[in-house]
């Protein structure tokens, strides 16, 4: 899931948004950085309790992009 996130610009923004995504279930890692956050997830955290911790922080959610990521698999020769 890739966060765009408003009003982050300082170290103490990406600070608080990390250390409220860690508090949501089923978050498994987060990556913030200025205005934006890739988070890998296990499904059971929702856009709307990103939505939530992000605001809990003092920020906005200004896009959401949820990227599933899958195996290849490779056929043998």
């Amino acid at each position: 899931m890739r966060v765009e996130i408003g009003g982050m610009r300082t170290v103490h923004c990406v600070r608080a948004v990390f250390t409220a995504l860690t508090g949501v279930p089923g978050i498994d890692r987060a990556e913030v950085d200025r205005n934006v956050a890739v988070i890998d997830h296990d499904g059971r955290a929702t856009e709307a309790s990103v939505r939530e911790a992000v605001a809990l922080a003092g920020y906005e959610v200004l896009r959401v992009n949820e990227e599933r990521r899958g195996l290849t698999v490779l056929e043998g020769e």
